[in-house]
């Protein structure tokens, strides 16, 4: 009875190994799929000339964390594709090697969400600076920072950061002996007349038929709202990066010796 109760343990054994290496390559493959997720948001808040990361574009803080999104997800790519590998043809080493850059991740993710929550003051405040500078040097002559502002004036019905008090700092605005107001801040219903979609416009009387609300709280709900998409995309990955290293750790223990220097032959 031993020599099968021996064969039925040695099939158990090398069907559960199979089943852990065909689990952690479908994980590794997830865990690409969300490392092309995470580096094509990077790109687009990098590149979309129509969002507010356009008007915070001179922050080199918004860069640095576009440029991190981008480096983070691309590196999530090549970790999946070494952990399908090292699934697949069963090398310990780089299973090895996947499990301790897993951990390195999981770390750094903690450390940054960490960093991101108790400076988050810090940030709006910054946020804040930039955007008033920004309408501070608003010119009209269409730059893609001023499309972008134009383009959140206008769709989400506001004026000015705080308040549309925010351009009476504007440079063009004060020196001009016109009554010059921000045209994407017209509100349509308490105008008459043609109107325009950017650069500036003459008001008829000291009231500018503009929006009374500023855009803070519109950006902020924008920014919240696509946040939640980051955190919720970063946890599905921590996720899927938790169950990896599990398999990955078991599948390495369980692989025999000899079978170490099992590699593709081509």
């Amino acid at each position: 009875m031993k020599p099968c109760e021996e064969l039925g343990s040695s099939i158990m054994g090398k069907g559960c190994l199979t089943v852990t290496k065909y689990f952690l390559f479908l994980f590794n493959l997830i865990f690409f799929l969300c490392g092309v997720v995470i580096m094509g948001f990077g790109l687009w808040l990098l590149l979309d000339n129509q969002s507010f990361i356009v008007v915070l574009s001179n922050s080199t803080s918004v860069k640095a964390a576009c440029y991190i999104l981008i480096g983070v997800g691309a590196f999530s790519m090549l970790m999946g594709f070494l952990g399908c590998l090292g699934a697949i043809y069963e090398i310990r080493c780089l299973l090895g090697l996947y499990f301790t850059c897993l951990l390195l991740i999981v770390i750094a993710q903690v450390a940054a969400g960490a960093l991101i929550y108790f400076q988050k003051e810090t940030l709006n405040e910054k946020m804040s600076t930039v955007v008033v500078q920004v309408l501070k040097d608003y010119s009209g002559k269409n730059s893609t920072t001023e499309q972008a502002w134009d383009y959140i004036q206008r769709n989400m019905e506001c004026c000015g950061w705080s308040s549309r008090l925010d351009w009476s700092e504007n440079e063009v605005i004060a020196n001009s002996s016109q009554l010059l107001f921000p045209c994407s801040c017209q509100n349509i219903s308490a105008s008459t007349g043609n109107f325009s979609d950017s650069s500036f416009c003459e008001a008829q009387t000291p009231d500018w038929p503009v929006y009374d609300t500023g855009c803070a709280a519109s950006v902020e709900s924008w920014l919240l709202t696509n946040l939640g998409v980051v955190l919720g995309i970063c946890l599905g990955v921590a996720l899927i990066e938790l169950v990896g290293m599990i398999l990955s750790i078991c599948l390495c223990r369980n692989i025999h010796t000899e079978e170490y220097t099992k590699v593709p032959k081509y």
